[in-house]
């Protein structure tokens, strides 16, 4: 049986996969478009339509997680104008180069290799960062943002958290993550955060409520303009944002009872399975090794299983004070 051209287990599997990220997103912050691409990827849809949903699917999640945080004064409007300005221009050049490697048939290889690339980076740079010292890390931190805010170029800005920065050097971050959310059809999060905190100096709740702010309207755009091109598959957007509405409460009611540094080392785990599955799908499909795109499928799902499980398993310990071998892998 189908409905709107999928099948019910389809359904079922995207409801579930959106509910699980979703848990994510109201933990960490982050849209989970770096899941829904290359997941979509995996599973067959053509490269500008998992962009184009992983887009839509980033402004769904995004829209209900910009007004908590609203709520809670963590926004700099100011930073967040200049990114999204920077974002704009940026996802429109990502797009236009998705649809000319679309045209020569070299999408699929070139998205999909950069995406194995890019999240095996992130992933081993937030392994790495779970695995220093807290003074060693504040110290890195620390270093890197003074040389960024040493960087004179006007016009100078000052953001929330007194911090003083180049609106130069803040729209160049924007173009070059929003170049990359229009290629890879990722809403920014899990780089514009990073580059928030480590590269401006920005208070992390600053940089989290910004970020989801800055991903509601580039999203929205995104999402956008790959609909105007029929690349955007409405129904799994539908599955995926149904399920997630419900994570996405879940994640952040854990957010007051667990400390993000000890899913961290999770985190890392999840960006780099996520590269080993796109990697192992395009070894699968270049061979003609059937089974490793299964492989790839379960490599994903397992992956969004095991953090999501970690994060709710955590907060269920600290309410109920556990001390069982579960609640100590999760707990530092």
């Amino acid at each position: 049986m189908e409905v709107l051209g999928l099948s019910l287990v389809l359904i079922a599997l995207f409801v579930g996969f959106g509910l699980l990220i979703g848990i994510l997103f109201g933990f960490f912050g982050m849209g989970g478009s770096f899941l829904v691409t290359p997941a979509l990827l995996v599973i067959g849809y053509p490269s500008r339509v998992a962009v184009g949903s992983g887009l839509a699917f980033v402004f769904g999640t995004s829209v209900i997680g910009a007004l908590r945080h609203r709520e809670h004064g963590q926004v700099d409007y100011k930073l967040a104008a200049i990114m999204t300005a920077a974002m704009t221009v940026g996802i429109e050049g990502g797009k236009r180069v998705v649809f000319f490697l679309d045209a020569t048939g070299r999408a699929d290889l070139i998205i999909s290799v950069a995406y194995v690339g890019l999240l095996g980076a992130v992933g081993l740079f937030t392994l790495r960062d779970a695995w220093t010292t807290d003074d060693t890390a504040d110290a890195n931190t620390l270093e890197l943002a003074e040389r960024v805010q040493s960087l004179r170029i006007p016009p100078m800005v000052t953001l929330r958290g007194d911090v003083r920065v180049s609106a130069t050097v803040i729209f160049a971050i924007g173009l070059v993550v929003g170049v990359l959310s229009g290629f890879l059809g990722v809403g920014g999060g899990f780089l514009l955060m990073p580059a928030m905190m480590y590269g401006l100096g920005v208070p992390a709740a600053i940089a989290v409520g910004t970020d989801i702010l800055q991903i509601t309207i580039s999203g929205a755009f995104g999402a956008f303009v790959y609909a105007q091109s029929g690349a955007v598959a409405l129904p799994v957007v539908g599955s995926l944002l149904f399920g997630s509405a419900l994570g996405a409460r879940i994640g952040a009611g854990a957010t007051q009872l667990v400390d993000e540094d000890d899913i961290k080392g999770y985190f890392a785990t999840m960006l780099l399975a996520g590269s080993v599955a796109v990697a192992t799908k395009e070894l699968g499909t270049a061979y003609g090794i059937d089974v490793l795109s299964t492989v790839s499928i379960a490599l994903i799902i397992g992956a969004t299983v095991l953090v999501s499980g970690a994060i709710v398993l955590a907060a269920v310990c600290q309410l109920r004070a556990g001390s069982g071998t579960l609640c100590r892998l999760t707990t530092s």
